[in-house]
């Protein structure tokens, strides 16, 4: 390491060396970080990357976590762990609930606190593990609900330009788990987001079968927000994405691959009972998860340390001492045998670090 220092550093305690990473990530794999600076506040956070990017030192941005595969060897580099805390509320009448939030704040505390005070539209968002910042990156959603819906503003740093940039929701690219924030890779550093709620105790239009059902409404029914926030972690612990230290099916990333949006041709090439949800685009999209069962991997699927969730097969989990190794192993195995099925190639959806597909 270069004998100097960042200036950063000297206001920041939490400066430690060769940090195992797995014990981050929800899927425990990764090797260590040569460096990991945990930044409590939003000066601090920008003044750190700032010096960080001048020595041109190679750096992973880190939230809770939850969307993360990091490979064996580790990062080679400075994990800045993100740690800034803060919600400011902006409430009236006529416009609702505006919530600006810090990146580090922990997403379903967040979902928690909207219901308590009765502002809607995060509910069906409900025990989505990881940061607020992680939120907009992915377009995170479930259930019906994408946070896009919600969004009002993303507040960012611009490391290429090093300046502090905000973005409205038209211009940040939203589509199924993407934005500009994903696409442009490493270029923005979230700082903050502002969510638009309604105010109320009635959720939004249910626009998910599966949820509908369990709330025993009709589809684009409503139902109580805080009914729907049970009923949402209901469905989501049977299929193991309520994070449980004691149910290895939770040591995982959430869902690995993206559900394929296929063109017309694609769509009709598929078997005649493959799901397919029309797209507001013309395109059509499918389930991976049921490729992948069709496939023949269903749940349980494996017999080393990295196995498919026995809840649901969509999840790559961790019994307890696979390396990222077999986890990548065990995913390219399920994209070979998807390809050679249907001829799609599905996407992971965690972040890759030091690794690949």
């Amino acid at each position: 390491m270069p004998k100097s220092t960042l200036e950063s550093e000297q206001r920041i305690s939490d400066v430690q060396l060769d940090v195992p990473l797995a014990d981050l990530t929800t899927l425990r794999v990764g090797g260590p970080a040569r460096r990991l600076i945990a930044v409590s506040s939003e000066p601090d956070l920008i003044d750190c990357v700032r010096d960080l990017d001048a020595r041109a030192e190679p750096v992973l941005i880190m939230g809770g976590g939850s969307n993360l595969l990091i490979a064996d060897a580790g990062f080679d580099g400075t994990v800045v762990k993100i740690e800034t805390r803060g919600v400011k509320e902006d409430v009236s009448a006529c416009s609702g609930a505006v919530l600006s939030v810090a990146a580090g704040e922990n997403w379903d505390g967040l979902v928690v606190r909207t219901l308590e005070e009765e502002f809607v539209g995060l509910e069906a968002m409900s025990g989505i593990p990881g940061l607020v910042g992680a939120t907009p990156m992915q377009n995170v959603g479930a259930y019906g609900g994408e946070v896009s819906d919600s969004i009002e503003m993303v507040r960012t740093y611009d490391r290429q330009n090093q300046e502090i940039r905000t973005f409205a929701p038209a211009e940040c690219g939203f589509s199924y788990r993407s934005s500009r924030f994903k696409v442009e890779t490493g270029r923005y550093v979230i700082l903050s987001v502002s969510f638009q709620l309604r105010l109320g105790s009635m959720s939004g239009p249910i626009r998910y079968l599966e949820l509908a059902r369990a709330l025993g409404v009709e589809l684009n029914g409503r139902a109580p927000a805080t009914a729907v926030r049970e009923a949402v972690l209901d469905l989501r612990r049977a299929k193991g994405m309520v994070l449980d230290g004691d149910d290895r099916d939770t040591w995982s990333a959430g869902s690995f691959f993206t559900n394929p949006i296929l063109d017309v041709q694609q769509s009709a090439a598929l078997p005649a009972d493959a799901p397919r949800f029309p797209q507001a685009d013309g395109r059509v999209k499918t389930s991976a998860a049921w490729l992948i069962e069709r496939a023949g991997f269903g749940k349980g699927f494996g017999d080393g340390a990295a196995r498919v969730s026995t809840k649901h097969s969509l999840a790559l989990t961790n019994r307890g001492a696979a390396t990222a190794a077999d986890l990548l192993n065990l995913a390219r195995l399920i994209q070979t045998g998807v390809r050679a099925r249907f001829g799609l190639t599905l996407v992971p959806e965690p972040d890759l670090v030091g690794c690949e597909l």
